[in-house]
Order: C-alpha cells, then sequence, then structure tokens
C-alpha cells in the first residue's frame, strides 16, 4: 500500500504540543503535530537529533503526555501505555534471566494466555524470526541481531495491531542492519500491523516505509510528508530509489545544519 486509505485511520493526531522544562527555561520539543496512519501503514519519521521524533513515539506509546493537542490510537485517546501498542526499542531491552523463550513469551503470560497457545505461539515466533536453535539461550549469549531478533519476535507476540519502533536498528552493523529490515518487511507483510518506525537512516527509511514524515528540529514540526510510491522489494541502487534519496536528503540536510548552527552557539556559551 502507497499512503493512508479512505478508512478510519489507526492512529490520529492533532493539533499537538510537547513542551518541557529544562535549566529553568521551557523548550517546545513538538508543535502543531497533525498526522494520520492508515490501518496496515508503515510510517518512518526522520530527522536530525532533537527533532522529537522519539518523543512523539513515547507520546503514541503513551509513556509520554502531550502538553496539549490529542493522540487517538485505535479509536481511543492514548492516556497511557496499553496493549494495542507494542514497542521495540534500540537498547532491546530483554530480560537477562530469561532464555530467549521466556523473554518471547513473557507478554502473553502477563496477559494470562492459556498454555497450549502461548507454547504453539512462540513456537511459530521461534520460527519465523530463524530463533528455533537459541530457544534456550540467554541474552547475554547472543549477538546484538539475535537480541533485536528477540525483541522483534516478543512485541509481536502480543498480537497488537500497532507497531512502535525506536531505531531499533541503530546500534546495529550494515549486514545485520539490513538482514533486520528485510526481516521486519517480512513479517509485517504477513500481519500487516501499523508501524510507526523512528529513524536517522534515509535510505533505511526509503527502504521500509510507504510514507516517510521527514521532521524540522526544534521544535519538532512535520516539515514534508514523502509517498514512496515504489514496488518492494526496493532496489537502493535503481534510478528511482535514489531520486526520492536525493529529494529526501536535501529535506534533512536543511534541518541537520539548524542542528548544527544551535550545538555551535550552544559550545560558544559554554
Amino acid at each position: 500500500m502507497n499512503g493512508p486509505q479512505a478508512v478510519e485511520p489507526t492512529i490520529r493526531i492533532r493539533d499537538l504540543r510537547k513542551v518541557f522544562s529544562a535549566e529553568g527555561r521551557e523548550v517546545v520539543a513538538l508543535d502543531r503535530i497533525d498526522l494520520e496512519v492508515a490501518p496496515g501503514e508503515f510510517v518512518c519519521l526522520l530527522g536530525p537529533s532533537g527533532c522529537g521524533k522519539s518523543t512523539l513515539l513515547n507520546i503514541i506509546a503513551g509513556f509520554v503526555s502531550p502538553t496539549s493537542g490529542e493522540v487517538v490510537v485505535n479509536h481511543r485517546p492514548v492516556v497511557s501505555p496499553g496493549p494495542d501498542r507494542a514497542m521495540i526499542f534500540q537498547e532491546y531491552a530483554l530480560f537477562p534471566w530469561m532464555t530467549v523463550e521466556g523473554n518471547i513469551a513473557f507478554g502473553m503470560e502477563i496477559q494470562g494466555m492459556p498454555r497450549q497457545e502461548l507454547r504453539e505461539r512462540v513456537d511459530t515466533l521461534l520460527h519465523k524470526l530463524h530463533l528455533v536453535d537459541f530457544r534456550d539461550r540467554f541474552p547475554k549469549d547472543l549477538s546484538g541481531g539475535m537480541r533485536q531478533r528477540v525483541a522483534i519476535a516478543r512485541a509481536i507476540a502480543l498480537d497488537s495491531p500497532t507497531l512502535l519502533a525506536d531505531e531499533p536498528f541503530g546500534a546495529l552493523d550494515a549486514l545485520t542492519r539490513s538482514d533486520l529490515q528485510n526481516e521486519l518487511l517480512r513479517v509485517w507483510s504477513e500481519l500487516r500491523q501499523t508501524i510507526v518506525f523512528v529513524t536517522h537512516g534515509i535510505e533505511e527509511s526509503i527502504y521500509l516505509a510507504d510514507r516517510v514524515v521527514v521532521m524540522t528540529y526544534r521544535p519538532g514540526t512535520i516539515k514534508r510528508i514523502i509517498p514512496i510510491a515504489l514496488s518492494r522489494p526496493r532496489d537502493p541502487a535503481s534510478p528511482e530509489f535514489n531520486a526520492i534519496k536525493r529529494e529526501v536528503a536535501q529535506l534533512v540536510l536543511e534541518e541537520q545544519a539548524q542542528y548544527e548552527a544551535a550545538e555551535a552557539r550552544q559550545a560558544e556559551i559554554g
């Protein structure tokens, strides 16, 4: 799918604003954010450090409250975290004392899923994410890429209609990152969850998303939304891909320059 359809959106954000207090002054992190994400759509939030993309994701997740405005997910205003929104973090956030199997099963156990159904679902996810041979391993015995596979499996185990991801592949090497991008796309094509994915990577956003939301440097607003009208699988070497990449890069570089200028001013102050 390419862009939102004429159906009720899974996520609706209206006139969102977030202000933080820091060192006796107010910092406007997000201002006038209006965005809709359709059911089953894959949207990437892209922008320089400090543009508020992770803050926006955390507001959608219910971890952070907005100063004003509204976020509605699955027809309900967001006031706290909920089982309808699963989260994948960059830091994996696995329980070190649990095996791979235990980490994947944890959320389903908390929800009280019947034992037989739980075992079947864990087995399905172990196969889906190529983790069968690692089911009895602990996180400390896994590579970064394998840990992130477990984190993805745990997130989709809950069968939440919405999946939120905060730079989940940012700390991985290029080869592992590419492998997990393809795994995530494969799982998404099967399950069709609505995904909002934060990234710093221009190429990653174009490779993954139906739409790329480019955000401005502080205060974070939506600079432009770029539909990615390319069929999958996408070829990053193709002329069409690189034409979009140049367009998105120009938008991001404009905001990156704002970020760097602000950092330089801060260094001069002190």
